[in-house]
């Protein structure tokens, strides 16, 4: 199945086992917490996917993040700011973890507003994305939080404008701070990006119905997912498995193929098609170029 991106309602069923009852009486959605009121969730995995919401958090500890094809190694406190279009995950190293973080849509902004966003440095694609604090800019950024809080909590009627002035506040902050320079790839960097190729390529599998189709085939697809060039990717897996990243995706293809010809009664038309294949003389070409023999004669021996 394709990797999909984690939308407000599936954050909410991970953190907190519900989701809002208001949550869609308002597309401009936005909410604030304390990180130490969801971390009875840490020992589940958090999935490497985008989300369909920014996220703007207050992190105190030993952290690995990884966004797109990079890791980003966090000790102390961080400002961390993360936007829709880079899929990323958190690992923790520390036992407790302490801070807060907000969420909010896109349509919390006007268009206008939204657009001048993702051009800021944090935001923007292939920026970087963490600003270190010190014990004192650390109690300045809780005091926005703290007010943020405060303030999602009230029954002021212009409530929403003013968080909107706490987030800007928050990027302003960042802006004249320096991001964070501990930035480092994988220990090999090529194998990180080859990793996370193969988790998202097996994500897709087993295909257990013959509705569910098979709908990243191409490096190109991976690469938009993972937000880098596809050159880069051909390059960091070609170095890692001596294959070519079609070759990868490939040879997974046809072993799906193989089993689903073997261990169920779907005729080779459906399996086609739910491998990514729109004509089935096009999945027969293929089978037969992988495997030396056609999915009949296969299923037969």
């Amino acid at each position: 199945m394709t990797p999909k991106t984690q939308t407000i309602d599936e954050f909410y069923r991970f953190k907190f086992d519900n989701v809002p009852f208001d949550l869609h009486k308002h597309p401009e959605h936005f909410n604030v917490f304390r990180t130490e009121d969801y971390n009875h969730s840490n020992n589940r995995p958090v999935a490497y996917v985008r989300r369909a919401f920014y996220k703007i958090s207050l992190i105190r500890g030993e952290h690995i993040f990884h966004y797109a094809d990079k890791s980003l190694r966090v000790s102390g406190t961080a400002l961390m700011f993360f936007n829709p279009q880079v899929p990323y995950t958190l690992e923790s190293l520390s036992e407790t973890n302490s801070g807060f973080f907000c969420i909010f849509s896109k349509n919390f902004f006007t268009e206008s507003v939204h657009g001048a966003l993702n051009q800021l440095p944090m935001f923007a694609h292939g920026g970087k994305p963490a600003y270190l604090l010190d014990p004192e800019q650390d109690l300045q950024v809780s005091g926005i939080y703290s007010r943020m809080l405060w303030e999602i909590r009230s029954d002021y009627a212009y409530k929403y404008d003013l968080l909107r002035n706490y987030i800007a506040e928050l990027t302003h902050f960042a802006l004249k701070s320096r991001p964070s320079e501990i930035l480092y790839q994988h220990p090999n960097a090529k194998r990180r990006i080859t990793a996370v190729f193969t988790e998202l390529l097996e994500r897709q599998f087993p295909i257990e119905n013959s509705a569910q189709r098979f709908n990243m085939r191409s490096p190109s697809d991976f690469a938009v997912q993972l937000a880098v060039h596809v050159n880069h990717l051909n390059r960091a897996v070609k170095d890692t498995t001596g294959k070519t990243t079609t070759n990868v995706i490939a040879e997974r293809l046809v072993s799906e193929a193989k089993s689903l010809l073997k261990h169920t009664n779907w005729n080779i038309s459906e399996i086609g098609y739910c491998l990514g294949f729109e004509d089935p003389a096009h999945f027969n070409n293929f089978f037969k170029k992988q495997t030396c023999c056609s999915p009949s004669v296969f299923r037969g021996v």
